[in-house]
């Protein structure tokens, strides 16, 4: 039983636990505004550059506006419970914390080797989509830029400079993000307005394509969903609309970013569900207007899957704002990879300062005040991955790895609710136990329509995070050293 070991909830942040033991602990120096602008940074990036095509033209035509909203839901959903868990326990960690004061220790250490696949994977992807856009941009080599290069010069570029910023310090990165994401907010809004005056009814009919046996879609490659159920696979209809959803939550991921600044932010109780909740109904906004005008401007089955937004405008004579287009994307992909990066360090810090990793890994720098060492080692592996490992088939381990993560956010709200209601929340979700219950059930239908493939990666990345843990975090846990020194006694 020592497996399910818990930390208090008191303890969850506690700066005490870190400076004991030489770990350091962050500082806090953002505000609501910050919040918002890191949220906006990992948020909008490959989701509303490419994701729109691919889940319009192949799964679920002009209905791909719904299944955004669909995912927008669920996240919204997910949001509320982070709010109240990271402002009532502000921390480094979100999620893998949460469980730690819930589920026990195995089951946050299984959340938190989660949360390293879903950043470090994620901040990969997106910085070889980066060297794509660049290369087609600036008309560089594909043999050095894009997914068909077999080193992948402009993917490892990137990451190494996003790098340097995100030890520099956390005002440092949040000004950098700042101005992305002024960048690409600023071209989203002028897509839409643009965009607007070439929309056709004729190419928003039928909303939903009638549903049709999907090609090559048996197999590992169908979801698990329609597996179970002895469904054949299908696209478009509404079984489509449903499996694309569940594909562009891909989009939404990385808003808990947010919850694991909490520990930095200066007024976490106040500052927190703004940042959260900001994030998610701007993001949402965003990308439904987008991928409605898209789906307007062109037949969905004639969007281009790796530059829908840039192509569509091509196609009704505005090719000049391909460029435009295109410097957005950069600027949006750059500022998912620095967020990234920094908030798989933050993971890293509450972990080592749990004891789960080597805490001389997590230390904090006492200049910069950001865990330098176990940034750069993460970002040491994204680099890797990023240069030579071809990725767009591992996309789909990013939404399954968030949508776990926050199935058990869900329920840690509802498992706290009932064992530590004294708790003092400066925000509470509302219709508790209702709305968890219903983000908990949403994300575990979403992961349900993902394929036996992503499922089985998946369960294959837990498998190697138990033998890790197997072999260092449970002897080394500071929760569980009594635990340990009373099993060794006589």
């Amino acid at each position: 039983m020592h497996l399910f070991r818990t930390k208090p909830v008191e303890r969850l942040g506690d700066e005490s636990d870190g400076v004991a033991d030489g770990v350091g602990h962050l500082r806090r120096q953002l505000s609501a505004r910050h919040l918002v602008g890191f949220g906006i940074g990992v948020v909008i990036g490959t989701g509303i550059f490419t994701l729109t095509g691919v889940a319009a033209r192949d799964t679920a035509g002009p209905a791909v506006v719904v299944s955004f909203a669909i995912a927008g839901v669920v996240a919204l959903l997910a949001a509320l419970c982070y709010a109240e868990l990271a402002s009532s326990a502000p921390t480094a960690g979100s999620a893998y914390s949460y469980a730690y004061a819930t589920a026990g220790e195995v089951v946050a250490w299984i959340i938190g080797w989660d949360l390293f696949l879903e950043f470090a994977l994620g901040a990969a992807v997106v910085a070889r989509g980066w060297s794509g856009y660049v290369g087609n941009l600036l008309d560089l080599p594909t043999s050095l830029f894009g997914e068909d290069a077999p080193v992948d010069v402009g993917a490892a570029l990137i990451v190494v400079v996003l790098t340097a910023v995100a030890v520099l310090g956390i005002k440092e990165s949040a000004r950098v993000t700042a101005l992305l994401v002024v960048v690409k907010v600023a071209v989203c809004v002028f897509v839409v307005v643009a965009g607007a005056w070439f929309v056709r009814g004729a190419n928003l009919t039928p909303f939903v394509p009638q549903g049709r046996p999907a090609e090559g879609g048996s197999g590992l490659t169908q979801p698990l969903i329609q597996a179970i159920a002895g469904i054949d696979p299908v696209v478009f209809g509404v079984g489509g609309v449903l499996t694309a959803a569940a594909v562009v939550f891909f989009s939404y991921t990385g808003f808990e970013a947010v919850a694991n600044l909490s520990e930095e932010t200066r007024r976490p109780g106040r500052d927190l569900p703004l940042g959260l909740l900001g994030t998610l109904g701007l993001a949402t906004a965003l990308y439904i207007g987008v991928s409605l005008v898209v789906v307007g401007m062109v037949p969905y089955d004639r969007i281009d899957a790796g530059a829908p937004i840039a192509d569509a405008f091509d196609q009704v004579g505005l090719g000049w704002a391909s460029a435009l287009i295109s410097l957005a994307a950069v600027a949006g992909l750059t500022s998912v990879i620095l967020v990234d990066l920094i908030t798989v360090g933050r993971i890293g810090f509450a972990m080592g300062r749990d004891g789960l990793l080597p805490q001389s890994v997590a230390r904090v720098s006492p200049r910069t005040g950001t865990p330098v060492r176990v940034t750069l080692l993460f970002a040491v592996l994204v680099l890797a991955m990023a240069t030579f490992v071809p990725l767009s088939a591992l996309a789909d381990l990013v939404s399954i790895g968030t949508l776990f993560a926050f199935l058990l956010v869900s329920v840690a709200v509802i498992v706290l609710r009932r064992t530590r209601p004294e708790l003092r929340r400066p925000f509470r979700v509302p219709f508790s136990p209702v709305v968890p219950a219903l983000s908990a059930l949403a994300c575990g239908y979403l992961m349900l329509n993902l394929s036996i493939e992503t499922w089985l990666r998946f369960l294959a990345w837990l498998a190697i995070g138990l033998v890790v843990y197997a072999a260092y975090g449970y002897r080394h846990s500071r929760v569980g050293r009594p635990a340990v020194t009373e099993r060794r006694a006589p």
